[in-house]
């Protein structure tokens, strides 16, 4: 069904009109971890020396926290949680940063518990100790998904926890459960040494949550100067997660040359699960990589104001635009 891409001539002469090796800093929202192996492919197998680009690529440090390293303009582009984006341009009125590609049309956020400790399905975490990073992209949206489920939050103890410390806290037992990616903290669990069939992995898009998830975000500065750098962009993109999807292990080769540390093994798993769970679905087959549906945005906007007041009125044209797009997206059956 997959197969290595090659995209339209219009596509790759669109690509090749940018500036030749025109340095682009990419902000990642996590570590080197198998999600981000598609970016190093579209390096490694020159996607994006094609679209004149080099392009160097920086973790981050949760889903919010290249959102103001793009509105300042400490890079150009990035990688973060659109309805995190969607809070921070109505807390920072006209902030240059808005998103221009879905990659997690189904998003991550989990709450991830334990069995043994009582934690299945949402309703065992009332009266339980729940772990959650300050600036989790999960956490951010576990009120909706609280409110979803008719759960208390006063109910449920919320400790903070650092990123380093989420999984650990859970693998002993002090927390009952953790906010974070389905992904992540599934794989992080399992290598810790819990057995997977005491992971209850609760997906919150499949309890009530319709937001989308991650997306490629830019500075509109920077881009309404450069449409031509970030369509190239994109496009290489898109060019690096078909790869991935077409050969997973390869991809992983690539994350590993940048990080050495890394469990191949577990990082490919990590990967495949990201791919079947929240980029390859129905939507993103028939449509296209990339682009979203206008109704389901308002929808996902509609959810957020549930429990989080607008200072503003909410305007879907600030918090997402496809001018960089092709018409129908970045295909994915190839």
């Amino acid at each position: 069904m997959f197969s290595r891409s090659v995209f339209s001539a219009g596509f790759i002469a669109l690509a090749t009109m940018a500036t030749a090796q025109t340095e682009v800093p990419f902000a990642l929202d996590w570590k080197f971890e198998g999600p981000a192996a598609p970016y190093f492919v579209a390096i490694d197998n020159g996607h994006f020396a094609e679209a004149g680009l080099e392009v160097e690529i920086a973790a981050g440090a949760g889903s919010l926290d290249a959102i103001p390293k793009v509105a300042t303009g400490a890079f150009p582009v990035g990688f973060a949680d659109i309805n995190s984006l969607i809070k921070f341009l109505d807390q920072n009125p006209g902030a240059p940063v808005t998103a221009v590609m879905m990659i997690y049309d189904k998003p991550p956020f989990a709450v991830i518990g334990r069995k043994s400790l009582g934690v299945e399905e949402p309703a065992d975490l009332v009266g339980k100790v729940l772990g959650a990073p300050p600036p989790d992209g999960a956490w951010a949206q576990f009120p909706i998904f609280a409110a979803e489920n008719g759960l208390n939050i006063d109910e449920i103890t919320v400790e903070p926890v650092g990123f380093p410390t989420r999984e650990p806290m859970l693998a002993e037992g002090e927390v009952a459960a953790i906010t974070g990616f389905s992904f992540s903290s599934f794989l992080n669990l399992v290598r810790l040494g819990i057995p997977e069939d005491d992971i209850a992995t609760i997906l919150m898009a499949d309890h009530g949550v319709e937001l989308y998830g991650n997306a490629i975000i830019v500075n509109t500065d920077y881009a309404s100067e450069n449409p031509e750098i970030i369509e190239g962009f994109l496009a290489a993109v898109a060019n690096g997660w078909v790869d991935a999807i077409a050969d997973p292990a390869t991809a992983i080769e690539s994350l590993v040359e940048r990080n050495p540390a890394a469990d191949a093994e577990l990082e490919q798993r990590r990967l495949q699960l990201a791919i079947d769970a929240n980029v390859v679905t129905e939507y993103a087959l028939e449509n296209g990589m990339g682009d979203i549906d206008e109704a389901r945005l308002a929808n996902a906007i509609e959810q957020i104001a549930t429990t989080y007041d607008f200072q503003a009125e909410p305007d879907a044209d600030l918090y997402f635009t496809d001018a960089y797009l092709p018409d129908s997206g970045f295909p994915l059956n190839q």
